[in-house]
């Protein structure tokens, strides 16, 4: 049987389509990794590294320059812009795929994943470029990328030719203590921190792990973060070029950036729990209370006020506070010849420490009742509450029969006063709070006072503070540190 020229040509026909859906069925059962291995190549010889942008001014920057000279170094080269809100005088960004503007602060119109940066990286690495930056030579970032990998570092480093640029500083955070401090590092270019302008390169994963990644300042937060987790950066011996045409160059566009970036460091510092910087060289930053706010702290409930419970202690500025107030009016009581001496927590701390305990919130006197009438300030604290030239108010408690003179009318931190008078040899009082040191005492311990340093200068105590202390506290108190309620909250079962 012969086939006619159509027959052949149909059966060629079902023949090409038979191979062709054999093929796409072959295609569809191959492994996954096998039929991807051609574009995976392709992606590992693309970029690895996301440069994004946070630390820019929007009234007055150089980050469009910064965009375009790593783009001229490799045209697929992520960039993205992280900003809070839509900047204005807009940015002149190339409008391609691999350059995006993240808005990080929520909107109702977007959904919520658009206000995390993570959303907009997909890259292994990221590297952190202030504004002003210029890339010039090839290659950077990939370098960066292999002293990364090379060391034992979780971060790298390449300062910018500024005028201001990067230098190592080691870092110290203390949460308890609400502090950081900065000195010189001993090991640079390994640090804990940097001072200055930089490219900073990290793993994506590592820096979206941090409780803040792109909060500003950039440098202040990041290193604040890496260094509480034990994570150091290695500054290389790798430059970037500044900006042909750099950001901030009139006098008013510093002074203003200068002052929003103040407001925001304060903000920044507050907001992570920073109350004290110390600078090398001594130089310190006070971030928490002073006399026209209020303290840190609200009220104190069961004797352990709200920052135990979080693993710290006392910040900072409210200790600075009790220490002011507590030589003020030492200094009003022997002026007057009130006689007083240390009580309660407060002889406790400057038998153990020569000041006040690390996690206490006020400062306690005991003075003698017959001395009342000698000082004016507690004369008039009999009639009402008093304000007296320096700012301190001088009062009656409300929760007894005893004093109380707060740091200032917004700032009440405070010293208790706490009138004892003698009977039969024994010193009594007239309020009892519920406290196991509250307890009367033979007047032999104040017969006579002795001097005990305390809080920066020298108080007066009972003598035999020790045996004085035990018949309050009970044995071994001075060796034995705990919080004031231990059936609240213990020390030894805190962090």
């Amino acid at each position: 049987m012969r086939l006619t020229r159509c027959q052949a040509a149909l059966a060629a026909a079902i023949t090409l389509n038979l191979l062709v859906l054999f093929y796409v069925s072959w295609l569809q059962h191959q492994p996954r990794n096998s039929r991807a291995r051609g574009p995976r190549r392709a992606s590992a010889a693309g970029p690895r590294v996301t440069v994004l942008v946070r630390e820019f001014e929007a009234f007055d920057n150089a980050v469009p320059e910064l965009v375009d000279s790593f783009l001229q170094q490799d045209p697929a080269q992520p960039v993205v812009v992280a900003a809070d809100t839509l900047p204005y005088p807009p940015l002149a960004l190339p409008r391609i795929p691999n350059v995006r503007l993240a808005l990080l602060q929520p909107a109702l119109d977007r959904p919520a994943s658009a206000s995390r940066p993570e959303t907009y990286v997909t890259t292994e690495f990221v590297a952190l470029v202030p504004d002003g930056t210029r890339a010039e030579a090839p290659g950077q970032l990939e370098h960066m990328v292999e002293a990364l990998r090379a060391g034992n570092a979780r971060l790298v480093a390449a300062p910018v030719a500024t005028a201001n640029p990067a230098r190592c500083l080691a870092l110290n955070v203390s949460l308890r203590e609400w502090t950081a401090r900065y000195g010189a590092a001993p090991a640079a270019p390994r640090c804990d921190s940097l001072d200055g302008d930089a490219v900073v390169l990290l793993r994506a994963r590592d820096l979206f792990n941090l409780s803040a990644p792109l909060a500003r300042p950039v440098g202040t937060s990041l290193f604040l973060q890496t260094s509480l987790r034990g994570w150091a950066v290695q500054l290389l011996d790798l430059t970037f070029a500044a900006a042909h045409q750099p950001p901030l160059a009139t006098a008013h566009a510093r002074w203003k950036a200068e002052r929003e970036g103040r407001t925001r460091r304060v903000a920044l510092l507050r907001a992570l729990g920073i109350r004290l910087v110390s600078w090398e060289g001594g130089r310190l930053e006070w971030f928490g209370c002073n006399k026209e706010t209020t303290r840190c702290f609200g009220t104190v409930v069961g004797d352990t006020p709200a920052y135990l419970y979080e693993d710290r202690w006392t910040p900072p500025c409210c200790l600075r506070a009790l220490r002011e107030t507590a030589r003020y009016v030492v200094g009003v009581l022997e002026a007057a010849g009130v006689r007083y001496w240390l009580e309660g927590g407060s002889l406790l701390g400057a038998a153990r420490h020569g000041d006040i305990i690390p996690w206490d919130y006020d400062v306690d006197l005991g003075i003698y009742l017959e001395d009342v009438g000698n000082c004016e300030q507690l004369r008039g604290a009999e009639a009402g509450s008093v304000v007296d030239e320096r700012g301190f108010v001088w009062e009656k408690a409300v929760e007894g029969d005893f004093f109380r003179v707060q740091y200032s009318e917004s700032n009440h931190l405070h010293v208790d006063l706490w009138p004892f008078y003698p009977r039969n040899g024994v010193m009594t009082k007239d309020t009892w709070l519920d406290h196991r040191q509250d307890v009367e005492f033979p007047e032999h311990f104040l017969q006579p006072l002795v001097p005990l340093p305390f809080a920066g200068f020298v108080a007066q105590a009972p003598n035999n503070y020790r045996r004085f202390l035990e018949l309050k506290f009970g044995p071994g108190v001075i060796e034995n540190p705990q919080y004031p309620n231990p059936a609240l909250l213990s020390l030894t079962g805190s962090g």
